[in-house]
């Protein structure tokens, strides 16, 4: 099975310089994009940074030379944007673009039905739109090329509904599902797909969500575990508790799950 081979021909001794010189990081300016394209660099990949803030996003590069031998290239677009979401499409043409982290994403907490529907729509546009825009567009340029990787995040809240975050999971179960389908469609092209479901993690996310963590990982943990499971396995939960709360709530009806999870997150927003 050539999908198979592909695989573990990544990880002979390149890992992930195997999928090219160039990965894109949406979401880059922090958290848990930051920590994948820090990563990535470690690792001798050229990064390109997506995010809204282009001061923000030229430190991190800045930073990220100085600590890797690296080139790096700075794309600032609102992704919740039409033309944002392709502009990044547009500005990497001339790059020999190998990965797509797709890790940009806002959140929210609290009751859907007293939350302004701007918002939502916002972070629908951000946390689907955007991402199925990029995965279409990435993930055409790396059949063409015969090898590529596309690193989906999703969240442990996309496995069943979440109520006080009922859209947020919503989105999420979005990209879980995006990322189990297509990994079987490309099994046989060489491109590699993962969804990576991390629980609680510190980052600036958490603090915009109103949610507060006692068992978080750090972003540094969620990308070294997703990049490693790349070619691996179709999908990875990063953290303790991520893996605690999948495997002790799998066996129950969705029904159960969602009303467990509801009482989880009623604890972990202010």
């Amino acid at each position: 099975h050539s999908g198979a081979m592909n695989a573990s021909r990544s990880h002979s001794g390149q890992g992930v310089r195997a999928y090219g010189p160039w990965a894109v990081v949406t979401g880059a300016s922090s958290g848990i994009g930051r920590a994948m394209a820090e990563h990535l660099a470690r690792e001798g990949v050229n990064v390109v940074l997506v995010a809204r803030r282009r001061d923000v996003l030229e430190s991190v590069a800045a930073t990220i030379r100085a600590a890797s031998a690296v080139d790096t290239r700075v794309i600032a677009e609102d992704l919740s944007t039409m033309d944002g979401a392709t502009a990044v499409l547009d500005a990497t043409r001339d790059l020999d673009v190998g990965l797509l982290v797709a890790a940009a994403g806002v959140g929210t907490s609290g009751p859907l039905l007293s939350a302004p529907l701007d918002v939502e729509l916002q972070m629908l546009d951000l946390n689907c739109r955007a991402l199925l825009v990029h995965t279409h567009g990435f993930g055409r340029r790396f059949v063409e090329r015969g090898r590529g990787g596309l690193v989906l995040m999703a969240s442990l809240v996309g496995f069943q509904g979440v109520p006080y975050a009922a859209h947020y999971s919503a989105t999420k179960a979005y990209v879980q599902s995006l990322a189990e389908a297509l990994r079987v469609e490309l099994a046989d092209t060489g491109v590699d797909v993962i969804a990576s479901a991390p629980g609680p993690v510190h980052t600036e996310f958490a603090e915009r969500a109103g949610m507060h963590f006692s068992a978080a990982v750090s972003p540094a943990q969620v990308a070294r575990a997703t990049l490693q499971a790349l070619g691996r396995r179709s999908a990875v939960t990063p953290g303790f508790l991520s893996k605690v709360l999948t495997y002790s709530l799998a066996p129950l009806p969705r029904s159960i799950r969602t009303r467990i999870m509801g009482r989880v997150m009623r604890s972990m927003t202010h």
